[in-house]
């Protein structure tokens, strides 16, 4: 297997590319190669399988949508709060939306882990860690509500986006950022 650090997270990023445009299905060797603009093989000498590569694009996913070191620090400055919340909440749908392609990426990594099992192990953790790092981060900053306030705005942000994304026009006049608002204030208890 190659070693270049650099043309593997390429290719890698080709990967997610070609999922967010294509879907699970047309992402092959080939694909990848041809998106990342690198002679036919080239991935096929960094990714033992096509298994490998989905894998290792949930972690490229993660690693792209990370917020910048200290961040969430510096937010917290500002003392917790529900308006706080609501503007972390913000800052995420932002980060994801400049990312498209990898929230759409990770969409369909989740619809092919239905079929694969092994896939479905790895994003798993993937997503527990995510969660649960959110989760921990939330409550020893002492933000308002308890581990099921962070669930429950992780699966309305994960609805909204998918929405957002796929659907934009479902929810008529109402951006994104209003019904950011709107699960927060409703889900997060006032301090």
């Amino acid at each position: 297997m190659a070693r270049n650090p650099e043309r593997r997270t390429a290719l890698l990023d080709a990967a997610i590319q070609v999922l967010a445009d294509e879907g699970a299905r047309g992402l092959t060797f080939r694909a990848v190669d041809a998106r990342a603009d690198v002679p036919t093989g080239t991935s096929s000498n960094y990714f033992r399988d096509r298994d490998q590569v989905l894998s290792q694009v949930a972690d490229r996913i993660f690693e792209r949508l990370a917020p910048e070191p200290g961040d969430f620090e510096t937010a917290l400055l500002a003392g917790p709060s529900r308006p706080l919340v609501l503007d972390l909440m913000r800052q995420i749908a932002q980060r994801l939306a400049a990312e498209r392609t990898c929230y759409l990426g990770l969409f369909e990594l989740r619809l092919e882990a239905v079929r694969r099992p092994e896939l479905r192990t790895q994003l798993t953790k993937v997503l527990r860690s995510d969660l649960d790092a959110n989760i921990q981060g939330h409550l020893q900053a002492g933000m308002p509500g308890d581990a099921d306030t962070v669930r429950l705005l992780y699966f309305a942000l994960t609805g909204l986006l998918v929405d957002h994304f796929t659907v934009p026009g479902l929810h008529g006049d109402r951006d994104l950022d209003d019904l950011i608002e709107t699960v927060v204030t409703r889900v997060v208890p006032d301090m």
